[in-house]
């Protein structure tokens, strides 16, 4: 995943909360808090974001944005252990 961020932190998805049109997703960071982000519940079924899958917050002024690694492309993420 290429992106002009620069704040792309990787780690574990833990709980994804589905509403009406938006969903919450939790990602699991290692050494820090939990990181959530609202998303549309189109964007959790593109990305077939799950729990226990791994996923990469991108942060940019004041919007968070969830993203997945491609098979075989690389996301350039610090994983959660770095």
């Amino acid at each position: 995943m290429k992106i002009s961020a620069r704040n792309k932190l990787q780690g574990k998805v833990t709980k994804i909360t589905k509403g009406s049109i938006n969903a919450l997703v939790e990602i699991e960071l290692s050494g820090t808090p939990a990181i959530t982000a609202m998303i549309t519940n189109d964007a959790v079924d593109d990305l077939e974001l799950t729990e226990g899958g791994h996923a990469c917050a991108v942060i940019k002024a004041s919007s968070v944005l969830i993203g997945v690694c491609q098979d075989g492309q690389g996301c350039n993420c610090p994983t959660s252990d770095q």
